[in-house]
């Protein structure tokens, strides 16, 4: 069963930190997090936005973030992304 995506950006910001030399949430990748922090699956919207889209945009704008942690989540949103 996949996780809920609040659940997902709860480890991308405590990792995150970590992982980019304690610098906060890149700013364009942020109001995506922000929104899936609010989200439960892949399948519900924010505001007008699908929950599909709205984990797109996160990855495009999430490079900065790297790291085992990284991959592992990106990977684990780009399977969401290809099975909805």
């Amino acid at each position: 069963m996949a996780r809920q995506l609040s659940e997902i950006a709860v480890e991308i910001r405590k990792d995150w930190k970590k992982s980019v030399s304690g610098t906060d949430v890149n700013f364009a990748a942020r109001p995506y997090l922000d929104a899936m922090s609010g989200m439960g699956d892949i399948n519900g919207n924010y505001g007008w936005d699908s929950g599909k889209s709205i984990v797109a945009y996160f990855l495009s704008n999430a490079s900065s973030w790297r790291g085992e942690t990284a991959k592992r989540v990106k990977k684990e949103l780009n399977q969401m992304l290809k099975s909805r």
